[in-house]
């Protein structure tokens, strides 16, 4: 079975891309996801070659795109040395078997690029679980092509006996038996958060997570925003395991904020079932910090992409505030901002790489996150600093006046705190 992985993530190597115009589609969008499946295949570390789209009424249920073209292309991968051929969309069993036998050497298709990068940037226990079980669904199904010549096994008593179960049966069992082993420590890691979400609400913290296309600055702004040491680079999925950092507001108000897993258009939806336990941190999150790089010129698609993940994973309903990043870069696009915040209300524009608008996004954070407080006045000796201190720590003193034997204040504390100021409290509003 590890030999089938490890098949799985061979060598990327010199590629091609093929990918099909659909006469009832929409030709731009195929150019721009031919343009990210290169982005894509460059992560993996391969080298573009070329890449060829053919015009078609559907697709070829044998071959994907038609026979002539698939012997067009074949030629050319031959002539310069290409290594795999990687289709656009998700290719059936059988047309990946077919197509190897027309082009000579490797197939794959964007689930499987996608599942090879994510094994390459997976890096906690967590993250490669979750790879792991989606490389064995995708393979569960494609395992003849890889044992296609097993004939079947003899029983075991030898010459008198039946025919045993052929290595593709068994391969069969052992991957159901590899998922459901997978499936059970996913079921503890799931518990494990669920106990530190239950010490979060105890402390009263919200959780902010951060949500958005891949390579849209998430790591940069959580870097940027908590002083973390996130690894953020300028290529797509830089970072799969999720970081959670704490984030303290001009407010005086704790906040968890969590980096997540990037998004992408034709996520597989294999992919997303595996990375449940990881995603509920966004399904679980009082606020969804929505970052999009205003600058990539297909930024409203990539924004509708994220919503399609959001609503699949049952996080269509959460508060989100919209983040437009990389205004920096925006040069001569500048009439883009105020249209995409005209049509997002209490949107914020930043540049998380160089910290403009960062301020902004801190108070409106403080005001989506401002949880339900008590505006109340207190009188507090100037010998009880320590409780002046603690009102400063926990509530978000509004005014401040210094008597000649006490400090009068006008505050808003959280609710479970009032116990503690009663004593003190002179006014109630």
């Amino acid at each position: 079975m590890k030999a089938l992985i490890q098949n799985l993530n061979a060598r990327t190597g010199r590629v091609f891309l093929v990918g099909l115009d659909l006469k009832s589609g929409d030709s731009a969008a195929v150019g721009e996801s031919m343009e990210e499946l290169a982005e894509l295949a460059a992560t993996a570390g391969g080298e573009v070659i070329g890449d060829g789209t053919q015009k078609a009424e559907s697709r070829n249920p044998a071959t994907y795109i038609g026979k002539g073209k698939a012997g067009e292309y074949a030629a050319f991968c031959k002539a310069n040395e290409v290594d795999t051929v990687i289709f656009d969309d998700e290719l059936t069993p059988a047309q990946t078997r077919n197509l190897e036998k027309i082009f000579g050497r490797r197939v794959m298709d964007r689930t499987a690029l996608i599942l090879e990068i994510f094994s390459q940037r997976a890096r906690t226990r967590e993250g490669k679980l979750q790879i792991e079980l989606a490389q064995l669904e995708y393979l569960r199904p494609r395992l003849t092509k890889f044992w296609g010549h097993l004939s079947r096994q003899r029983g075991s008593t030898g010459s008198i006996g039946g025919e045993g179960e052929s290595q593709l049966e068994a391969d069969r069992r052992k991957i159901s038996e590899r998922i459901d082993k997978i499936s059970e420590e996913l079921d503890i890691v799931r518990r494990q958060r669920e106990t530190q979400r239950a010490g979060r609400q105890r402390s009263q913290w919200p959780l902010a997570s951060i949500v958005g296309y891949t390579n849209a600055g998430k790591s940069t702004m959580l870097n940027r925003l908590t002083g973390a040491a996130v690894l953020a680079e300028d290529k797509l999925f830089a970072t799969l395991d999720p970081t959670t950092r704490r984030l303290r507001l001009p407010t005086n108000q704790n906040v968890l904020l969590t980096d997540t897993v990037g998004f992408i258009k034709k996520l597989p939806h294999g992919l997303v079932e595996a990375f449940k336990a990881t995603l509920e941190e966004v399904v679980q999150a009082d606020l969804l910090l929505h970052v999009v790089d205003l600058s990539h010129p297909q930024a409203e698609e990539q924004i509708a992409a994220v919503n399609a993940v959001l609503a699949e994973i049952g996080a269509a309903e959460k508060p989100v505030l919209m983040v437009f990043n990389k205004i920096d870069r925006l040069h001569s696009s500048r009439e883009l901002l105020p249209r995409f915040l005209e049509r997002h209300p209490n949107a914020v524009a930043i540049s998380a790489a160089t910290g403009a608008g960062v301020p902004e996004l801190l108070a409106e954070l403080g005001v989506q996150l401002r949880p339900v407080r008590e505006l109340v006045e207190l009188k507090i000796p100037h010998e009880q600093a320590a409780v002046i201190a603690r009102l400063h720590q926990l509530g978000q003193v509004l005014e401040s006046r210094y008597l000649a034997k006490a400090g009068k204040f006008k505050a808003r504390i959280p609710p479970h705190h009032h116990a503690e100021f009663a004593e003190f409290i002179i006014g109630e509003n």
